[in-house]
């Protein structure tokens, strides 16, 4: 095979080695085991390259896995953040496993640590599927989620707006305003 894709035959091998010298290529062996072997005229470094990349791309990436962290008499406000996180997991394609740790008397009412895991697991049900359901180890209950593919994902807690975006919201509502009384 040429350098641009050509077939140019079966030739022998002096004939192919002087026809990449005179392009200043180099002979590779493609298909060795092929009846007559097959060869391309290439730059060596280019097609090294090329073969390390595609062995790159059929690699497995691998799902990270990301741990959210609760206590059982968790407030609201960091219950919404924790859950935001979450969501902010799955929506990049990583598992999420689900902790929950009792401490002292907690571990008396372990009902409202097994609630407080079913909510989360409801709360993240637009982004993720149970991969595995709250269990009890020791004094810790353990969920894993893995995210659902990225078109079933819908998110549920926004990402609150910061001071900023909300200033130039607020700059551009006045001019839309004026705009339309004229």
């Amino acid at each position: 095979m040429g350098s641009s894709g050509e077939q140019l035959g079966i030739m022998k091998l002096s004939d192919a080695l002087r026809k990449a010298q005179s392009l200043g290529l180099d002979v590779v062996e493609v298909a060795p085991t092929a009846n007559p072997p097959v060869c391309k005229i290439v730059a060596l470094g280019k097609f090294r390259y090329d073969i390390s990349k595609q062995e790159k791309d059929k690699r497995p990436s691998g799902a990270k896995l990301k741990e959210i962290k609760f206590r059982v008499n968790i407030d609201d406000h960091d219950y919404l953040t924790k859950i935001r996180h979450g969501e902010d997991f799955l929506d990049k394609g990583n598992k999420v496993r689900v902790q929950l740790q009792f401490r002292g008397r907690e571990m008396a009412h372990q009902e409202f640590g097994l609630q407080l895991m079913h909510k989360v697991k409801d709360d993240l049900s637009g982004m993720s599927q149970v991969e595995m359901e709250p269990k009890v180890a020791g004094r810790n209950v353990t969920m894993t989620l893995s995210p659902l593919p990225a078109n079933r994902r819908k998110r549920r807690f926004s990402v609150p707006k910061t001071a900023e975006q909300e200033a130039a919201e607020e700059a551009a509502a006045p001019q839309n305003g004026a705009a339309d009384e004229a």
